[in-house]
């Protein structure tokens, strides 16, 4: 009975797949699809009969169309035999016996007696394996990290190690989908039906990523960071998606050859959070306030608070008191505004120094220069 069946199911088989066939994408996938397998559409609107066909094989002259933003690979019996990257409609041709058809002109003989000899050897069904992938040529999106304690890495600005709590998304490219499929994606994906979706959390590839990601957080940081290039300041990370993305792509292609050996790239960033430890952040409000008070900003403020001071002293001690604060105002460098010099507190030289500064930037009067002079000379 077994060869009774086998018979039949040879002829039925050869004839079923002797109907050309629509292949495009399925519907219901999710926008972070990476790779999954192309149907074919043997009904449409209620017409045509095309539903028996084997599901392993492609007839010749069935059309496969390709929509923008992605690749087609083609399988046969295991291996990649095409790469397909730009968008339209392509006709399947291949030397293959099962994939031979009377409406593609291939023989009446050939197609039916030699498919159907080779089908009943396998029992029946065909003895090839064909098959179509579209694989994603867009930027995936909502792939994401964090850190649940803090990651630590040397800062070239702050010039000491810094630590941080952070978490984010990123969206990840497939650069090259042949390296892709045959270096880093289950076999088990490769199957009618299934999808590999870098967010599926069942997906233990993509989980793999995920750990991988967080390890290059650290080096990441650092590279960004103690980049002159990019300011050396970790305040920028949180605007800079291109930027950092950059630097989280290099560590993790230093570390675990995502470029070059899997075909995959960080193409941009969404940090969402920094939570620094409470060093880091001591350190920040130190580097803020220095900003504060650096260059024509902090002199604009400091030659304020110098005259704001002498026209207390004024009002509090007279000439007495000018000569206080102009030594005070020495301690700041109110000559130079930048290079803090402390002058000797008996030194008269060094007080009619200062006290001549202060007369240049009209800080005080002539009078005011004169009664310092007398007082420093003890005339």
């Amino acid at each position: 009975m077994g060869l009774v069946q086998a018979v039949k199911g040879a002829v039925g088989g050869v004839l079923a797949d002797q109907w050309k066939d629509f292949y495009t994408v399925p519907t219901g996938l999710p926008s972070t699809a990476a790779l999954f397998a192309a149907v074919p559409r043997g009904t449409n609107a209620g017409r045509g009969s095309n539903t028996s066909g084997s599901s392993n094989i492609i007839t010749n002259g069935s059309k496969i169309v390709v929509p923008e933003g992605y690749g087609l690979l083609l399988f046969q019996d295991g291996a990649i035999t095409a790469f397909v990257a730009e968008a339209g409609g392509y006709e399947w041709r291949s030397d293959d016996l099962n994939s031979q058809s009377i409406f593609a002109g291939d023989g009446l003989v050939s197609t039916f007696i030699k498919q159907s000899w080779e089908r009943f050897k396998f029992g029946g069904q065909p003895g090839s394996q064909q098959a179509a992938y579209f694989v994603s040529l867009k930027e995936l999106p909502d792939n994401r990290f964090g850190t649940q304690s803090e990651i630590y890495w040397d800062d070239g600005f702050l010039n000491t190690q810094v630590g941080a709590v952070t978490r984010g998304s990123y969206t990840l490219k497939i650069v090259d989908p042949i390296l892709f499929v045959k270096n880093f994606v289950p076999a088990s994906y490769l199957q009618p039906g299934q999808v590999f979706d870098f967010t599926d959390l069942d997906n233990a590839a993509a989980s793999q990523l995920f750990n991988e990601v967080v390890g290059s957080l650290a080096p990441a940081f650092s590279l960004y960071t103690n980049d002159p290039g990019k300011g050396n300041r970790i305040t920028k990370l949180q605007q800079d998606s291109i930027g950092f993305a950059q630097s989280l792509s290099a560590a993790v292609e230093q570390a675990y050859q995502w470029q070059s050996d899997r075909g995959l790239a960080i193409v941009k960033t969404a940090i969402v959070s920094i939570e620094y430890d409470a060093n880091t952040r001591e350190l920040l409000k130190t580097v803020q306030r220095a900003d504060a008070l650096s260059g024509a900003r902090g002199n604009s403020n400091l030659q304020a608070s110098v005259a704001q001071g002498i026209q207390s002293a004024g009002e509090n001690g007279g000439a007495a008191g000018l000569v206080g604060v102009g030594m005070a105002s020495g301690m700041f460098g109110v000559g130079g505004m930048q290079q803090p010099v402390a002058p000797a507190a008996d030194d008269p030289v060094a007080k009619l120094k200062k006290a001549k500064e202060m007369l240049d930037l009209g800080l005080i009067t002539q009078g005011d220069y004169d009664a310092l002079k007398a007082k420093a000379l003890g005339l």
